[in-house]
């Protein structure tokens, strides 16, 4: 199934991307900020969603959010605006959510292992979160800029070690990091949500398919097991559009 999934669009009322949307794409992952937080705009959400024939998915905020945080009220506020998130996918009746791992220091280097504690304490309860809820929570990779975590495969999997939280693989991220056979190869079936964008290498650029460096033509053979959603994440709409008569006949095939 493929999905489209846009942070600008957050800035609009959602009935303005559902009715693009809707009969263009199969599915919507709701980014959940601003004026399309599921949390703030759960009413209207709930009004809006059973009235179009799509399926959906939702991206946990990620502004004012650091579940790795070791500033104890920062990483419980992160933590419970994400949970409160599943919460409202689970009303709506959402079943899948991904969720960045968290940010170490920007300015203090060195200290990144007291992140990392931090972040795998927040998994362990977002994996109980997931089984109370029944929303299937993706840890997603992130690109390389030295203050994320869950850059490598082996960083990502000492995160989530432990719990039984999926991996959204993020095509575009983990190519800047030269982690895309890695993730595949660590992750595979744990894989639960697929990220589709391309850039140059060196930024995460969220480009049109096709319109960067990287090789989907390796790519995709070596995920024929994955048989769930790629969201392509875009800059626009039109080029979400573009990028999806790219990966269509590539998944038909």
């Amino acid at each position: 199934m493929i999905g489209i999934s846009c942070t600008s669009f957050s800035a609009d009322p959602p009935k303005e991307w559902l009715d693009r949307i809707v009969g263009n794409f199969e599915l919507w992952e709701i980014f959940s900020e601003a004026s399309h937080s599921i949390v703030s705009n759960y009413r209207e959400f709930k009004d809006l969603l059973p009235s179009y024939d799509l399926h959906y998915s939702v991206h946990a905020p990620i502004c004012d959010i650091n579940l790795a945080s070791i500033c104890d009220p920062v990483r419980k506020a992160s933590l419970k605006e994400t949970i409160d998130t599943i919460k409202a996918a689970n009303k709506l009746g959402i079943d899948r959510a991904t969720v960045h791992p968290g940010l170490s220091s920007m300015s203090v280097h060195g200290i990144e292992h007291r992140y990392l504690a931090h972040a795998k304490e927040s998994m362990k309860e977002l994996d109980r979160a997931q089984s109370e809820y029944g929303v299937s929570i993706a840890i997603e990779n992130m690109p390389e800029m030295y203050f994320f975590l869950g850059r490598t495969a082996a960083e990502l999997k000492e995160i989530v070690d432990g719990t039984d939280l999926g991996i959204c693989f993020d095509i575009g991220h983990a190519n800047t990091a030269g982690q895309i056979d890695a993730m595949i190869d660590t992750f595979g079936k744990r894989i639960t949500n697929i990220h589709i964008h391309d850039n140059g290498g060196k930024k995460d650029e969220h480009l049109t398919i096709g319109k960067g460096s990287i090789d989907f033509s390796k790519i995709m053979p070596k995920l024929r097991f994955y048989d769930r959603n790629f969201v392509i994440e875009s800059k626009t709409y039109e080029s979400a559009a573009e990028s999806q008569s790219v990966l269509g006949p590539w998944l038909s095939s």
